[in-house]
């Protein structure tokens, strides 16, 4: 009966506990927005879900409990171990306890490679639990709240680099006996479970020729598939294969680094191995043989695989406030409208304002205003972009529509149409560039507006000063955060305009209409065949002679339609053919564009001294000696191209070059490349120009000029980075 009754009373107390799981469930569905206590609020990105999980509910004076940071990463993306491998930055966490608090180091779980090529990463995928031990002072009194905040930051990588950051807050009463979250609780106890077993042996590290030998005399016999991943970043090369170690005893051969450095007699790190068929990792201490203590990288090192340069967090633009990336943005934008490509445009709509600067004030302002909503669209246009694309893990910055030869090409054929239409070749009214009667009527404002569009378009192969730090802080941030910069670039962009537009004393100076408009409106296509020319050039060097082919036929098929539509002009029979007729040739003349505007296999720069970028190319030179200098440019940056004429094609720079025994590196970003779209984002930016001088020595880090140059500035930053300079040769370690 005792029994009965017993089991009477479990099922009772049993439906209960599914009574009041199920409650607590469905409070839980109807208010998300609320974490549970055990769990902070989530830091979110595209890449990655944040949060920090407590083992309990309630805390006890005195008593240690875990807390884990939890990563939750989207597919092909990876953050990095204690020992990143040839690139990254491990994840640190900074904590603000109460008094008397402490906590520990982070429990590192077993790392595994992931081959970045060249590289290899020592990092996590998927979901990882980072355990840390919290001890609560034993003087903590019950009714109290013991509070925990944690500010992270983390670098998380797929083809590009992100450094992200969170804080997280947990509030726990203390109470006289701790209380578990039992679901937290197995999730924490399951990471600690896994972390990696101390090995109960030690190995052993001897010089094998000029590789390294690891002796592990306390491994399961047929333990397979070995790999191990030290803590020090400079013993091994990471990406090289660890061959099982011939002879007596289980062990591994290493790839000696050549950047090889061993200061202790002993080194630490974890071993991975397959042990029937069970994956299984241990924390291994292994004893160096002494003539390795104290030795660096010799001269007679292998250098067949030379030093991966280390991927920096990126130190222009991430580390920018909020509040200084939009002052940078604003002033970008501001200094925009001085850019060669954007100055026609603007003189343009400076003529429809002196149109009508002596008829009304109110249309004037209107025009403005009309004007600034098309930049803003457009620039919105461009973020949005920028931001889904980088979502989907695309490398893009600023000018990167600029990067398909097609969309060169139309915007070539549209520089030639209004050119066209600026001769008086034809007649559109105010649609295309806002000057003329037609700003009184629908079409003049729907001129101003897209004369703001084609501001911002033909912009975008210009990047100014403060612009590529801005950019690069807005590529990294959240979508909210990236469109306030853009916002503000675009406002610091359209100010001149919509300023002219408001201030009656400015719009006074302008003369009156007359003929002398007609003369200056002509005068202005000039420019803009000029920057059809260069567009088609740009596409030349992209694509080749096809390029250029498909380029003429698109400007011939454009001016054909134009001429079409004017001539059948007339009856509804007459129009509806030229309509169709035109439409017909448009679209043979766009897909004869798509099919021959092909990018070509490889646009580096190979004339003369100068020698294509790459990664191990700069470390090889390093390796050498030798200072070198990278110079990521486009065909389509008007201010890289500015910048090649001022500065680095003149004689002077080539001779200090010369002297000086600079190894110049070209990135040319004409066509996407993803490792050059990886290395601008290391260095915070979004777009070219970036310059770059590395120091003639191993691992030496990059100084980065400004993006207008001078001769006198690239000399001295080249005797610098030779160590020619006093200050440097003082300062040399």
């Amino acid at each position: 009966m005792m029994r009965q009754r017993d089991r009477r009373e479990g099922r009772k107390t049993g439906a209960a506990r599914r009574l009041l799981g199920g409650a607590l469930l469905a409070l839980g569905l109807a208010l998300p927005g609320v974490a549970l206590a055990a769990e902070s609020a989530p830091v979110t990105s595209p890449r990655v879900t944040a949060t920090l999980l407590s083992g309990r509910d309630t805390v006890a004076p005195g008593e240690r409990f875990h807390v884990a940071l939890v990563q939750k990463l989207a597919p092909h993306w990876h953050t990095y171990w204690l020992n990143p491998g040839d690139s990254g930055e491990p994840t640190q966490i900074h904590w603000t306890l109460p008094e008397g608090a402490k906590a520990g180091e982070i429990a590192w779980p077993a790392p595994r490679a992931i081959r970045v090529d060249p590289l290899v990463n020592f990092g996590f995928e998927g979901q990882v639990l980072l355990p840390v031990e919290i001890a609560v002072p034993a003087d903590a009194k019950p009714g109290e709240t013991f509070s925990l905040k944690a500010e992270a930051t983390w670098l998380v990588c797929e083809k590009i680099c992100i450094p992200e950051d969170g804080t997280f807050t947990l509030d726990l009463p203390v109470g006289p006996a701790g209380v578990t979250d039992e679901a937290a609780q197995q999730r924490i106890d399951a990471a600690l479970a896994a972390l990696p077993k101390p090995a109960g042996f030690r190995g052993r590290l001897a010089a094998d020729g000029d590789r390294l030998a690891l002796a592990l005399p306390g491994l399961p016999a047929g333990s397979t598939d070995l790999r191990f991943f030290p803590v020090s970043d400079t013993l091994i090369e990471h990406a090289a294969d660890q061959p099982a170690k011939p002879g007596d005893g289980p062990g591994v051969i290493l790839t000696r680094s050549s950047a090889f450095k061993l200061d202790q007699p002993e080194i630490s790190g974890v071993l991975t191995f397959r042990e029937g068929g069970e994956m299984r990792a241990l924390t291994l201490v292994a004893d160096a043989d002494p003539a390795l203590v104290g030795k660096a990288a010799e001269a007679g090192a292998p250098a067949a695989s030379p030093p991966a340069a280390r991927i920096p967090v990126p130190a222009e633009g991430a580390d920018l406030t909020l509040l200084a990336a939009l002052a940078f943005a604003f002033a970008g934008g501001l200094i925009l409208n001085l850019m060669p490509c954007v100055l026609p445009v603007l003189f343009i709509k400076a003529l429809g304002f002196a149109q009508t600067a002596h008829r009304s004030r109110a249309e004037t302002r209107e025009q403005g205003l009309l004007f600034l909503c098309g930049v803003l669209l457009t620039f919105l246009v461009l973020a949005g972009a920028v931001i889904a694309l980088g979502a989907l893990g695309s490398s893009v910055g600023w000018g990167f529509q600029l990067q398909s030869p097609p969309l060169v090409i139309a915007l070539a054929v549209v520089m030639v149409l209004i050119g066209l239409n600026l001769i008086g070749a034809f007649e559109i009214g105010g649609a295309v560039v806002g000057v003329g009667d037609g700003l009184a009527s629908r079409g003049g404002r729907l001129g101003a507006f897209m004369t703001g569009v084609l501001a911002v378009i033909v912009a975008t192969p210009c990047t100014a000063p403060f612009m590529g730090a801005a950019m690069g802080y807005a590529v990294t941030q959240p979508p909210a955060v990236a469109l306030s910069v853009f916002m503000a670039l675009a406002l610091g962009f359209a100010l001149p305009v919509v300023a002219l537009s408001f201030a009656p004393g400015l719009l006074r100076l302008l003369p009156k209409p007359g003929r002398w408009m007609l003369v200056l409106k002509q005068a202005f296509a000039f420019p803009m065949f000029a920057t059809a020319i260069w567009l088609i050039w740009v596409a030349s060097v992209q694509t080749g002679p096809q390029g250029v082919l498909a380029a003429l036929v698109a400007v011939l098929a454009a001016g054909f339609v134009v001429w079409l539509v004017g001539v059948t002009r007339g009856g509804l029979a007459r129009r509806a053919f030229g309509t169709v007729l035109a439409a017909l040739v448009a679209l043979g003349a766009g897909w004869f564009t798509v099919e021959n505007a092909v990018p070509g296999a490889d646009t580096q720069a190979r004339a003369g001294d100068v020698q294509p970028w790459s990664p191990e190319r700069v470390a090889a030179l390093q390796a050498e000696g030798k200072p070198v200098f990278v110079n990521f440019t486009a065909a389509w940056c008007i201010t890289c191209l500015a910048n090649e004429r001022v500065a680095l094609s003149r004689q002077e720079v080539k001779e200090a070059f010369a002297e000086l025994g600079v190894g110049y590196l070209k990135a040319d970003w004409t066509n996407r490349d993803q490792r050059i779209a990886q290395a601008l984002a290391e260095q915070g930016r979004a777009g070219v120009p970036l310059y770059l001088f590395y120091p003639g020595r191993r691992d030496g880090q990059a100084e980065i000029l400004p993006q207008l140059l001078t001769p006198d500035m690239v000399i001295a930053a080249a005797r610098r980075a030779a160590g020619r300079d006093a200050k440097t040769a003082a300062n040399a370690p």
